[in-house]
């Protein structure tokens, strides 16, 4: 599959409200269904929000959980796929910022285990880190997962791009004042590795801080295909992954790295 139709559900987030959450969040799986989408995409801690003090509470097993259950269900039922970052427990007891992907006929993708934990927000407290990059191959090709401060890590996302991804979901709950490093950013993830970025954030407040709203999918050539405001909307769009391929050909970024001039010697 070439073609994508992907959804993303720029939504509010009541803090630690499981419940109600997904409540709001079957209606927008239906919308994406009846637009024909293959993917929606919601926000990072969608379920939750950043209610981390309760984190070992609200967090769940994956793929097996009660959340799990129920989104493989939508997803076979609404016959598309469904993806955002959650409260995982693992069999440890250990808990992560982890995004899974859920699809029509059963699977479970998973997990990309968030890497760089946003002290600011308090995660370094209360969640432990992931260590693995999430590289899937999912029906229209491999493609990486990232969450919300990992955008400030080019690594991780360069990375991606050299395993061949075409595109990289980035579920996020990113604030104010922050907006200009989200417009910026993302853009430049998606330029300097010549592939879509998709990147779905939240809006509304929880205790400490306002979200910016601002989703968007950006293509391989920098350009904003869509992009919201600062109100909850789903946005629709159709992506053609072989132009990633196209961009890399006609400026062959990837293949022109020369890794081994890149080391820096420290003092």
């Amino acid at each position: 599959m070439l073609t994508l139709a992907l959804a993303l559900a720029q939504i509010d987030i009541i803090l630690g409200d499981k419940p109600a959450n997904l409540a709001r969040a079957e209606p927008l799986i239906a919308q994406a269904a009846d637009a024909n989408a293959h993917l929606i995409l919601f926000p990072e801690l969608w379920t939750t929000g950043y209610d981390l003090p309760r984190a070992s509470v609200l967090a769940e097993p994956f793929p097996d959980g009660p959340t799990a259950r129920e989104l493989r269900t939508w997803a076979r039922n609404y016959g598309l796929w469904i993806g955002g970052s959650m409260l995982e427990r693992d069999e440890h007891g250990r808990v992560y910022n982890a995004a899974w992907l859920f699809g029509p006929e059963g699977q479970a993708v998973g997990p990309y285990r968030k890497i760089h934990r946003f002290g600011p927000m308090a995660e370094d407290r209360w969640l432990d880190a992931g260590c693995e990059p999430g590289l899937f191959h999912l029906p229209w090709g491999q493609t990486g997962v990232a969450i919300c401060y990992d955008l400030r890590f080019p690594e991780l996302f360069r990375g991606y791009a050299l395993a061949g991804a075409r595109l990289i979901l980035l579920p996020s709950e990113w604030p104010h004042p922050r907006l200009h490093h989200w417009r910026t950013l993302v853009p430049a993830r998606a330029i300097e590795n010549q592939c879509f970025v998709a990147a779905v954030n939240r809006v509304g407040k929880d205790r400490a801080n306002t979200f910016c709203g601002h989703s968007m999918v950006v293509g391989p050539w920098g350009e904003v295909l869509v992009e919201a405001e600062e109100s909850p909307e789903l946005l629709v769009t159709t992506l053609d992954l072989s132009q990633a391929e196209e961009v890399r050909s006609r400026i062959p970024v990837l293949q022109d790295r020369r890794e081994d001039c890149y080391h820096v010697a420290r003092d």
